[in-house]
């Protein structure tokens, strides 16, 4: 039996729970998906599954091989890919998963121009807090916020925007303007939980950074619930300039220690580590860094 046939079986059947689902899924019969399976572990010398009357699960060692079988068959791909035309002009299904906000308007404001570009070319865009398991959803692209912890994946840093602390006039009217970071603690920070710097607000200082911990009257895992907040007068955020500065250049918020900068949220693409990647992911983020850097980096950009 060929290998490479016999892994993708595995592949199937693992994913489906089940060697009817995974025969059902390559249309082959489930007594074919058994050879296949038998052959493998066969060749390997060891058990891939824990067989039961009523359960189908992978053992230690054929969950590690799940792993590296995946790799495998995606590096396949891309190779293939290579000598097509898929390598050379964009082509095809686009998956691409990005955060809220960022996502909403100006991930999605670039494919749409991206795609006037690229006629062949089609994209589904997937609004979530997290891209989760990539290579289990398909996802070709991620946009991430911050720092990238996942070492499995590859980053590529497409631009960085400055965070600001801001309120409303109406807010500092009332209980005042901060002067330096330590006064925060007087005041009410409303949390933003989906990026950092969360209830740990940092800042430039002579000797490096400073972190102020802060706390506020509402915490919230998007960023326009508290942006919203604040131009209510219920306190202070600290937020990137792409989504508060539409609001400050209205005077809807106005920005606070001006002369205490903290470090830019950086704005990555991510993908799983592939030594083929394919033209559409390549072109895609060449051309959103160039379109996104200018429009994350300064006052302006979408009313939302």
């Amino acid at each position: 039996m060929d290998k490479l046939t016999s892994m993708n079986v595995f592949v199937r059947v693992a994913k489906a729970g089940s060697f009817a689902g995974g025969a059902r899924d390559l249309d082959i019969s489930r007594a074919m998906a058994t050879k296949h399976i038998m052959h493998l572990e066969g060749c390997l010398g060891t058990r891939l599954f824990n067989r039961t009357t009523r359960s189908l699960s992978l053992t230690e060692v054929g969950a590690s091989y799940f792993e590296r079988c995946q790799q495998v068959l995606l590096d396949i791909d891309e190779m293939e890919s290579q000598v097509t035309h898929l390598q050379t002009e964009p082509r095809g299904a686009l998956r691409i998963s990005a955060p809220p906000v960022i996502g909403a308007t100006h991930i999605a404001r670039a494919i749409s121009e991206f795609l006037k570009l690229h006629p062949d070319l089609n994209v589904e865009l997937l609004i979530q807090s997290s891209p989760g398991d990539m290579i289990e959803d398909g996802i070709d692209l991620a946009i991430y916020l911050g720092t990238l912890n996942d070492t499995s994946m590859v980053a590529r840093k497409l631009a960085s925007s400055s965070l600001i602390v801001c309120g409303s006039p109406d807010y500092f009217a009332k209980y005042g303007t901060p002067q330096t970071p330590q006064e925060l603690t007087q005041h009410s920070c409303l949390i933003n939980w989906a990026i950092p710097p969360k209830n740990k607000w940092p800042f430039k200082s002579e000797s490096g950074y400073q972190v102020i911990n802060v706390s506020g009257r509402l915490q919230a895992n998007v960023a326009d619930a508290i942006r919203i907040a604040a131009i209510n007068g219920l306190g202070l955020v600290m937020l990137p300039i792409y989504i508060v500065g539409w609001d400050i250049e209205r005077g809807r918020l106005l920005p606070a220690l001006q002369n205490y900068p903290s470090p830019p949220l950086e704005v990555h693409a991510v993908y799983p580590h592939r030594k083929y990647l394919s033209a559409k992911v390549r072109v895609f983020m060449e051309f959103l860094q160039s379109w996104l850097e200018p429009r994350v980096s300064k006052l302006g950009g979408p009313e939302t």
